[in-house]
């Protein structure tokens, strides 16, 4: 699947990703609805997860995406009640979680707004590309360890490729993790959250070049 080419948010500050981030959604959907209750338990690529773990991080991610559009905290301790749901319906709890995304996002206010992340202070439409690029990829995660090959847009990887170029601009993440614990409380237990890159062709699909970025074997 394609679709037109769009800026990025360093060559324009016009640009709206919502577009995107909503079709990362959709694209997402029907590989939820594609998991097998006796797959849950499985090993994902993500190794902080299985199968279920991803589905639960991503219907945690939209909600949190809700929060930080409306103003909300949504990383401190307690914030996000939905890490305790029982989930039931994956495919239910992932679309009440999507439309109360869009709702949060419906304000074109936000693109300029400055977010504070706990790692970044970005742009609304920087953040956005970057949550682009997390429900992208975790998508990968469920889609390889359940066997499936979504239709991936490759606007949607680009945008996600290039949010993740800017979050981690090096291939080798040693030096970034080094200066991270340096400058983080001492008694801060750290997990680097992304392995080296994966070297892959440059000819490799979008989403290969995405997921290898993230430290994944495509």
């Amino acid at each position: 699947m394609t679709t037109q080419t769009l800026q990025t948010p360093a060559t324009t500050s016009t640009f709206d990703p919502r577009p995107l981030f909503t079709t990362a959604i959709e694209i997402a959907t029907p590989v939820i609805a594609g998991v097998r209750p006796d797959q849950l338990d499985l090993q994902s690529p993500c190794v902080e997860f299985d199968v279920k773990g991803v589905l639960a991080h991503l219907v945690l991610v939209l909600h949190r995406v809700a929060k930080i559009s409306r103003g909300e905290e949504a990383f401190s301790p307690g914030s996000m009640a939905d890490e305790a749901v029982e989930h039931v319906d994956w495919v239910a709890d992932w679309q009440a979680a999507a439309a109360d995304v869009q709702a949060a996002i419906a304000d074109d206010a936000l693109l300029q707004r400055t977010v504070v992340l706990p790692w970044a202070a970005l742009s609304g439409a920087e953040m956005l590309a970057t949550y682009t690029s997390e429900v992208t990829t975790h998508t990968w995660d469920v889609a390889k360890a359940t066997g499936q090959n979504p239709d991936w847009d490759d606007a949607v990887c680009q945008v996600a490729i290039d949010a993740m170029h800017r979050s981690l601009p090096l291939a080798d993440r040693g030096p970034i993790w080094e200066a991270f614990r340096a400058n983080a409380p001492a008694n801060m237990q750290f997990d680097p959250p992304f392995a080296n890159a994966v070297a892959v062709g440059s000819s490799a699909p979008a989403i290969e070049q995405l997921v290898a970025w993230t430290g994944r074997q495509p």
